[in-house]
């Protein structure tokens, strides 16, 4: 999953070892299955719910798999490869879901008068899972199926685009990936880069709207054919669980009380730095550009893996078992977003056994360059959020714990978002922000940054908001008005009125859009940051503290994370924080002036100093987990054969060292 924001002032990219391709054949379909209440002369082994639960869940397993090992394989562009492998695993997996006689087996088990509490619990996250895929209509099976193909092939054509921008002073074509030229803008002190920066970003909404603006025209077809409004109602119903109006209505408040103060934050970005710095390829550098380089060397980007695992392991985070493929630095043909997916998910099979989870997890850094460091780490701290997340939900099958619908994609991005937050706390850089030679992080830096980017911290929000308004204007465009220069069009359009002007991440760039599993739901990272904002300030006041809190924890585990998606997401909030989800917080902490955060900030960076991490730097830091840490096909260590994550990033950074010197 992969919530990638524009700046962090905007967020950075927010959503490994050579797998061989697993080319399955479409599934068969189960065999009938009988219950105790059908009348069947069938074996007593092949009855009853158990049986039923049983079944799907072993047939399950193997479809996410299948289509997991290749999404894998094709996004890191792995030897081997195959958009065709991809697109026939993603069928035969929707052919799964989509299965009327798996529903009607679901719901004959359902009926069974001596259902245990657990096994109807199960039976029932099942049926809300085949409801949310079942199309008995050929026609709409037919049209996932050709979705299939069309997006797997603008994902390969998006991968192997040659992006990059053109270097002013020698003319050259400078090959750069879409967060290499995001992290150029933010750190780079030449205008005339930035802003080439920018124009290679605007040349992605081009090299995609034909395949794309075909995509959108099927995917609005199959909806309707669904019986919703448009494809745009039908992600919302399906994954939320609530209409894209009620959805609407939730982000209007947002909407409406930031307007003002991105208004004001603009003027006041122009009166301190002038004009010029609201250019797109200006905003993020104007915020952080000096910054940036001022605190890279207190995050030393080979140190990312060592840093975020103490920092989960200080909470007291465990993966219960699980392994993770790490694949971190940016190569070309590599898919242009972080993200972490679960080939095998986490659950508990009938007799008890423990299931634990596989995860994917990558992201695009280059070790070398300004701002690397802190783009990794948070994206560690929040594809490594995910992955806590989803290996520890307890549940009797893997239905409960998998990232698509019916998981509301704002329950799953609550729990990344909270902890990469964590980044931005004065009491974390206190205590984990450290030079190569050891040196904390100076307060003056810190204070400095705070002034430089909470009067501007609103940019955030629009961002963050421009993305869904964008989308749901593509899908209720006319037929006939979905091409591409009207798409394109519409995509200036919503940020010059969202965001004040266009953007430093163009929308057309945004690599969520594009995909099935990822598109029309960015509108998820809105409502999981103002949870996140709403659970921090619940902690605030129910633990007086967040970092190195294994009672943070310890709640987030049961509350949380164990029910997968069994419980829902506004449910969850409420239970935890004991309010109904609002932007409250968020807003909040938005209007604070900055002599209050500093004096808040400040505070907290004493105390961190004083008492220093939980766990110390070369000291083992207990996951619970299995570390592969890969580049593309090459595994380059791995914590089961050196007995720890520590020895296993001490031979990461070694291969660092090796492959960018500047990184010694």
């Amino acid at each position: 999953m992969t919530a990638d924001i524009m700046l962090k002032t905007l967020l950075p990219a927010r959503p490994l070892y050579s797998c061989a391709l697993c080319r399955r054949s479409h599934f068969t379909r189960l065999p009938t299955i009988k219950c105790r209440s059908m009348a069947s002369a069938v074996a007593p082994e092949r009855e009853g719910p158990a049986y039923v639960v049983r079944q799907l869940n072993d047939e399950y397993e193997k479809a996410h798999k299948a289509f997991e090992d290749n999404f894998w394989a094709t996004k890191m562009n792995l030897t081997g490869n195959s958009s065709a492998a991809l697109a026939q695993t993603k069928t035969d997996y929707d052919t799964f879901l989509g299965d009327a006689q798996n529903l009607q087996a679901v719901r004959d088990a359902l009926q069974d008068s001596q259902l245990t509490p657990q096994l109807r619990k199960t039976l029932e996250i099942m049926q809300k899972t085949f409801l949310c895929y079942i199309t008995e209509d050929p026609k709409a099976t037919a049209m996932k199926e050709k979705l299939n193909q069309l997006e797997a092939d603008l994902g390969q054509s998006r991968n192997q685009m040659s992006l990059g921008y053109t270097n002013a002073s020698t003319g050259k074509f400078v090959k750069a990936s879409s967060v290499q030229l995001r992290n150029t803008m933010r750190t780079d002190s030449s205008e005339d880069v930035r802003k080439a920066c920018w124009e290679g970003m605007r040349t992605v909404g081009p090299h995609v709207a034909a395949q794309f603006c075909e995509i959108v025209k099927l995917r609005n077809k199959l909806a309707r054919n669904l019986g919703y409004e448009d494809f745009y109602d039908y992600k919302v119903k399906t994954a939320e669980g609530f209409s894209k109006r009620e959805l609407f209505q939730k982000l209007a408040p947002l909407e409406e009380a930031t307007r003002p103060l991105m208004a004001e934050a603009r003027k006041a970005l122009v009166h301190t730095k002038g004009q010029s710095a609201v250019q797109p390829w200006n905003i993020s550098y104007s915020l952080s550009g000096d910054i940036e380089r001022e605190m890279d060397p207190y995050f030393p980007f080979e140190e990312a893996v060592d840093v975020w695992a103490r920092t989960f392991a200080g909470l007291g985070i465990q993966y219960k078992g699980a392994r993770m493929r790490l694949d971190l630095c940016d190569r070309p043909g590599k898919y242009s977003n972080g993200f972490c997916h679960w080939p095998q998910p986490a659950w508990r099979r009938d007799n008890g056994e423990w299931v634990s989870s596989e995860a994917n997890f990558t992201s695009l850094a280059t070790p070398n360059a300004i701002g690397s460091g802190k783009t990794a780490l948070n994206t560690l701290l929040h594809e490594g959020g995910h992955a806590a997340h989803f290996a520890n939900i307890d549940q009797g099958s893997p239905m409960f714990s998998q990232e698509r619908a019916p998981t509301s994609v704002a329950y799953a991005e609550n729990q990344s978002m909270f902890l990469d937050s964590f980044i931005d706390d004065a009491a974390w850089k206190g205590r984990y922000a450290l030079s190569r030679e050891g040196k904390v992080i100076p307060w003056e830096l810190i204070k400095r940054g705070i002034e430089a980017s909470h009067p501007f911290s609103v940019f955030t929000v629009r961002s963050m908001l421009a993305v869904p308004f964008f989308e749901k204007a593509v899908y209720e465009l006319p037929e006939e008005q979905v091409t591409p220069d009207a798409v394109t069009a519409l995509a200036d359009s919503v940020e010059k009125d969202v965001e004040g002007g266009l953007a430093g991440r163009p929308l057309m760039s945004v690599p969520h859009i594009l995909a099935d599993e990822s598109s029309a739901y960015y509108h998820a990272y809105v409502l999981a940051e103002m949870s996140v904002h709403q659970t921090r300030a619940h902690f605030k006041r129910k633990y007086g503290a967040l970092v190195d809190n294994d009672k943070v924890g310890k709640d987030l585990e049961e509350i949380y994370w164990r029910p997968g998606n069994g419980a829902a997401f506004l449910d969850l909030v409420q239970q935890l924080t004991a309010e109904p989800l609002s932007a409250d917080a968020w807003v909040s902490r938005l209007k604070q002036s900055v002599d209050s955060v500093v004096q808040q900030e400040e505070q907290d960076y004493l105390q961190a100093v004083q008492t220093g991490p939980k766990i110390k730097p070369g000291e083992p830091a207990d996951l619970g987990m299995h570390v592969v840490l890969v580049h593309g096909d090459d595994v380059i260590a791995d914590s089961e054969k050196t007995g720890s994550i520590q020895a296993a990033t001490t031979l990461y950074k070694e291969w660092l060292r090796r492959a960018w010197p500047a990184t010694s």
